[in-house]
């Protein structure tokens, strides 16, 4: 669906982050289900990974790419005819 043209309120940043730390805990939480650890680098073999911290202490490039996330099923909601309210 394309959602190039969708615009989201300027105050919607904080629901952004909170729903990226809510992805970024969800994806950590299979991970480790699935028998990964913490590790330096990223080894599947091994299933290592330095992402398998908080939220709070990922990489900015990490944390970017669950706000995208989060921002682009914002978009998707608002495109599918939904309201977002406080």
């Amino acid at each position: 669906i394309d959602l190039s043209e969708v615009e989201l309120p300027s105050d919607i940043n904080s629901l952004v982050e909170l729903i990226a730390k809510n992805v970024h805990d969800v994806w950590a939480k299979q991970r480790i289900e699935e028998g990964w650890t913490y590790g330096e680098v990223k080894d599947s073999i091994k299933k290592t990974t330095p992402c398998l911290v908080p939220y709070e202490e990922l990489p900015e490039e990490e944390k970017e790419y669950d706000r995208k996330t989060a921002m682009e099923t914002l978009k998707l909601v608002v495109k599918l005819g939904y309201k977002i309210t406080k």
